[in-house]
């Protein structure tokens, strides 16, 4: 990104927040659930039940709200995007109904729980618009707005917006909230332990044994045993759900940048036009507020971030006035699961387990869902009353047959990276042609590596198998990561897992650069 401010490669949440240091546990452990992941939905999860009198332990792979919840653009809201026009066409007018009532309450649960337990999270309320440019598309804004109204949110069309820019229309949805999503988790986190709850971080899951008790264990031998458990980590990490199948990981690239106060447009907003364009604004320091813009959708894996970063940068100087004039800018990336049909999978995780759940495929649109599937899971695991939208949610549901196409192209999409990726001999000739500071795959004594130069030219290399279902992974250059593009894993150039569902590391492998490295026999990449 051509700048003239200092680039902060990290998220502002994360950045404007104090690093957390809870335990890993050094011995087995009881209790009455377990809650695997320390992002919204598991820790909205955890309160839930810790409130229910249950014992809840909380299992985070890294630090708790420092993953995909740390890098939000942290919009709470019910209105997310054309949605209501879409799942009134499919599932009917109810459903929408239903959507829209979730979605609502998770925003006013949010409020209430601030209220509730003293958090300054930095919520504002504001209305939130879906607008498009194109003036041929205005129809689709006018239906959308009337679905919504159908739906029970306060949802009108408008012509006039907050934004410097013409639009040809927006639907217009009142009263939602935006807010700072760490320092409502860190300090939900603390209320959790003060009530009873347990949170261990540095506790990666990679067993999960489902019976009558549930029994897993980490990668650091650790066994846990509980009643239930709820696998909360953004993308399920175990396949026994089949959910693999039926949802997919996009990418979204983010960048924030102070400008005066009056400069910011008043609302948040998001077009899917142009590869998606979202803002929003969030308190900053006396005269400033921070502009936080977002877009430029591709799969993990897809490459050529940097340029996309480029896209996004020049973008947002076209159209926003004094952004990124001079000071600090903040640059980060969101990752998210789309569903075929466009609803998240909250409850059993399959057909066959009573006492194992999950939280899925929530489409770029965790904060609400997040806190909805906390109520969710609570109902089903105490036994209480269960929302009216229980059934919505199910994870065990079959696509409606308009959604079957979509269900497949996710399958094929899959298919041709982990079939098509093998078809290519390397995606560079030899380690030569790695340029310091980047990473490739290439063939070494006949075996696909992923071979990453620091900037001194060393070389590291690992398997280029993801280690989740064996997809070949795709080096990003901006982030300087591997992942892999059939179910959004993410690995460090060491080979460390960043981001699930894979549990396991890359494995290690020799090059000419690296002698003596440790290379496993009988586990070709």
């Amino acid at each position: 990104m051509t700048t003239h401010h200092r680039t902060i490669d990290e998220s502002y949440w994360i950045a404007t927040t104090p690093e957390t240091g809870y335990p890993a546990p050094d011995a087995d452990l009881t209790a009455d659930v377990a809650v695997i992941g320390g992002g919204i939905a598991g820790l909205c999860t955890a309160w839930d039940l810790v409130r229910a009198g249950l014992d809840v332990v909380v299992l985070e792979a890294d630090r708790i709200a420092a993953g995909v919840s740390g890098y939000t653009t942290a919009k709470l809201s019910a209105a997310h995007g054309l949605i209501y026009a879409d799942i009134e066409k499919k599932h009917g007018a109810d459903d929408a109904r239903l959507y829209a009532l979730s979605q609502q309450e998770g925003v006013e649960r949010t409020a209430a729980l601030c209220a509730e337990l003293g958090i300054d999270a930095e919520l504002e309320r504001s209305p939130a618009f879906t607008y498009l440019q194109d003036p041929a598309r205005v129809d689709e804004l006018r239906q959308e707005a009337a679905a919504a109204r159908r739906a029970g949110l306060d949802a009108s069309f408008v012509t006039e917006t907050g934004l410097p820019f013409h639009v040809a229309g927006a639907v217009r949805v009142e009263d939602q909230l935006q807010f700072h999503p760490r320092k409502f988790l860190l300090a939900l986190a603390e209320n959790i332990t003060r009530a009873g709850g347990r949170v261990f971080e540095r506790t990666r899951v990679t067993g999960l044994h489902d019976g009558a008790r549930c029994r897993l264990t980490t990668e650091a031998g650790i066994t846990v045993e509980a009643r239930d458990t709820v696998i909360a980590t953004h993308y399920p990490i175990f396949d026994r759900t089949l959910l693999f199948t039926r949802i997919k990981p996009h990418r979204e690239l983010v960048i924030a940048a102070p400008v005066p106060s009056d400069a910011a447009p008043a609302g948040m907003y998001i077009t899917p036009e142009g590869g998606t364009r979202s803002l929003r604004s969030a308190p900053y320091d006396d005269g400033r507020r921070l502009l936080i813009v977002t877009g430029e959708s591709f799969e993990p894996g897809a490459g050529g971030v940097r340029e996309r970063f480029d896209r996004l940068d020049t973008w947002a100087r076209e159209h926003l006035p004094h952004f990124a004039e001079k000071g600090e800018a903040y640059r980060w990336a969101a990752q998210d699961n789309d569903s075929a049909d466009r609803l998240p999978y909250v409850g059993h995780a399959h057909p066959g387990t009573q006492h194992v759940f999950v939280a899925t495929g929530f489409g770029g649109w965790g904060m609400s869902n997040g806190v909805m599937a906390g109520r969710l899971l609570t109902a089903h695991i105490t036994g209480g009353p269960r929302p009216a939208w229980t059934d919505l949610y199910d994870p065990r549901r079959l696509p409606p047959v308009k959604d079957v196409g979509t269900l497949a192209s996710y399958q094929a999409s899959a298919a041709k990276h982990f079939v098509g990726d093998r078809l290519h001999t390397s995606h560079v000739d030899s380690l030569t042609d790695i340029p310091p500071g980047s990473g490739a795959v290439v063939r070494v004594d006949g075996k696909r590596c992923a071979v990453y130069r620091d900037e001194s030219g060393q070389a590291t290399a690992v398997s280029a198998r993801c280690t989740h279902l064996g997809c070949l992974v795709q080096f990003n250059d901006a982030d300087r990561v591997w992942e892999c593009p059939c179910h959004g894993s993410r690995f460090g150039t060491d080979g460390s897992v960043l981001h699930g569902p894979a549990t396991r590391p890359l494995e290690p492998r020799e090059t000419p650069d690296t002698p003596g490295a440790a290379d496993t026999p009988g586990t070709p990449a």
